[in-house]
């Protein structure tokens, strides 16, 4: 090794081999003292490359990271222009000197470009006229952290102390490398942990799977991903329903091209794929020869390269042996490459997600079961019955939450008429086949007697040898045309208001009693005057209660506004009425039955 015009230093800066206290062996420890303090990969990189070259006198600096079979361009010094795409990624077999090195843990020296050239025919034309070659393992023994390349002007390779105290110093690069990724992956598992559990109160926390994956797949970025799609099988073929992306441009660019380029539905791989077979696919690097195969034309190619796509997951949404669509996550703007470990994760969401839509759906298809046998078991219509005006009203609160409201009308053949109506407690199925049962029960005894107490009286005696759990409130009444009067027995309901022929409104006083098959000791009747042309109304809690408003309000509201039913329309009367009041539907039915003698 030639000696330089600096007393004692060698052309590096290194010290001549009797000792190394020159000024530049100085900075080459603080650096490696440096390597210690970084705390994030960023930190880690200006000190391992930009300092590195400085303090040896390197010409150029390169820092490869390996990220599993690949090796990463983490950063680089001196570099002529290309040199970080032609090499950002590659393989850590090939057949180059950082691959050797990060593979085999041993460094490679080569003083020219001519042996660069005969051992690593690619690098002929990258290695610099006069230069040498230095690339050292990040850490020696079985599985280095990368490697870390120098060139040297004039040929200068280091000589046995000094590439010792390199070697040393590629060790300590390697342990930082390390500790800051031992540190990442804790960060990232604590970050997806946070993140499965955000998305599972999300998904738990609505029967709108739509909504709900729709925020989840804007949850996902950027945690998980740079762009995610969520697509679901409706009508026998994949439909996209949500994309995310932090910019809101890009999503609607992605929508653009959705609409332009749809899916193929027997694509051999990809979401369709994914879907035919419940197994995901992970693709670590994205490469332009894929992106090449999946291009429609030559417009979808250029578009598809204007993604950035660098690495991707899809997973099946699969629960109970069945795929009902797929999660796609993509990392475009992100450096890192999907692995192993971000598949687990990818697919612990799409395992909650798919329950998620599966219990919905299930949950839909049983109110909606519900729903129809409600609407089934109450009358369509009571408008054919001669002499009588009737008007009715049912309004679920829900389309999948349905609840027990039932009511009737019935001819005596006397010429009076039995009206009548109720509320099953609970919702769901078992409500509705209970007010189906109790409707029943009620239309059975007013055939045998009509009378307001006998009827009511039979229902308690039923319902307490059947031993029935569901509660039931009822208040009917029997309408008697001849003598003008009404006659009205309630069990457990809200009282009956009276209209007059102009308008006027008045409560009908029913003794509070018990629900049906309480304590039934007998239920008094009440008698009152409903002459020609006034209207009877029956309704259910649903059209009076409101959350986090006494119950008193809501009858005085009612009270106010019942006036509208002594129009000659009673049916018009009636939905103007509902819609007066019903403007802040509440969490239960709204049933109503209004009833005018007319003669």
């Amino acid at each position: 090794m030639q000696a330089s015009p600096e007393a004692g230093l060698g052309r590096a800066g290194f010290s001549v081999p009797n000792g190394f206290e020159s000024l530049q062996l100085q900075r080459l420890a603080q650096v490696t003292g440096e390597l210690g303090a970084t705390q994030d990969m960023a930190g880690f990189i200006d000190v391992a490359v930009t300092h590195i070259a400085a303090a040896v006198g390197a010409a150029t600096a390169t820092l490869l990271i390996r990220e599993g079979d690949q090796l990463v361009m983490a950063g680089g010094h001196g570099l002529q222009p290309g040199t970080d795409l032609r090499w950002a990624t590659f393989g850590v077999n090939d057949l180059n000197p950082a691959s050797e090195a990060a593979r085999t843990g041993r460094p490679v020296l080569l003083g020219s470009p001519a042996e660069v050239a005969e051992r690593y025919p690619v690098l002929a034309s990258w290695m610099p006229a006069g230069r040498s070659l230095l690339t050292l393992p990040l850490g020696r023994g079985a599985w280095p952290a990368g490697s870390i390349g120098l060139t040297f002007e004039d040929g200068w390779l280091p000589e046995a102390a000094e590439l010792d105290f390199l070697l040393t110093f590629a060790d300590a690069c390697g342990q930082a490398v390390r500790r800051i990724q031992a540190s990442e992956r804790a960060s990232e598992a604590a970050q997806k942990l946070t993140f499965l559990a955000m998305a599972s109160a999300e998904l738990a926390g609505s029967l709108d799977y739509r909504t709900t994956l729709r925020r989840v797949a804007q949850l996902t970025v950027p945690t998980l991903a740079d762009w995610c799609a969520v697509q679901i099988v409706e009508d026998g073929q994949l439909q996209t329903l949500a994309v995310a992306h932090a910019d809101p441009d890009k999503v609607a660019w992605a929508w653009e091209l959705e609409r332009r380029y749809p899916p193929l539905q027997d694509a051999p791989t990809g979401a369709p794929n994914v879907l035919r077979t419940g197994v995901s696919e992970l693709y670590e690097t994205i490469t332009d020869e894929m992106i090449e195969a999946g291009a429609r034309d030559e417009d979808h190619l250029r578009l598809s390269r204007e993604l950035n796509l660098r690495s991707a997951m899809i997973v099946p949404l699969s629960t109970r042996g069945r795929t009902l669509g797929v999660i796609m996550l993509i990392r475009a703007e992100s450096d890192h490459s999907y692995q192993p470990a971000d598949l687990s994760v990818a697919e612990d969401l799409g395992r909650r997600a798919a329950m998620s839509i599966d219990n919905a759906r299930l949950h839909s298809q049983t109110e909606g079961i519900a729903l129809q046998l409600q609407r089934a078991v109450l009358p369509a219509e009571l408008d054919h019955l001669p002499g009588w005006q009737i008007a009715t009203h049912y309004g679920p609160a829900g389309p999948a939450d349905v609840g027990g409201d039932f009511y009737d009308a019935i001819e005596d053949g006397d010429g009076g008429l039995s009206v009548f109506i109720g509320d099953v407690m609970g919702r769901g199925i078992g409500a509705a086949a209970a007010m189906a049962q109790m409707r029943a029960a009620v239309r059975a005894y007013v055939c045998i007697d009509p009378d307001p107490q006998t009827v009511v009286g039979r229902l308690d005696r039923m319902i307490a040898r059947l031993g029935l759990t569901e509660l039931a409130t009822l208040l009917y009444a029997h309408i008697d045309p001849a003598l003008g009067q009404v006659h009205v027995v309630s069990a457990g309901h809200l009282p009956p208001v009276i209209v007059s022929a102009v308008g006027e409104a008045r409560w009908l006083d029913v003794p509070a009693q018990r629900p049906l098959g309480v304590e039934c000791v007998g239920r008094p009747a009440t008698t009152a005057v409903l002459a020609r042309g006034d209207t009877l109304l029956l309704y259910t809690d649903g059209l009076v209660e409101r959350r986090e408003e006494p119950l008193d309000d809501g009858l005085e509201r009612l009270a106010k506004r019942a006036g509208v039913l002594a129009g000659a329309n009673l049916a018009g009367g009636l939905s103007a009425l509902i819609e007066a009041i019903d403007q802040a539907p509440g969490a239960d039915d709204v049933t109503a039955l209004a009833v005018r003698y007319v003669g």
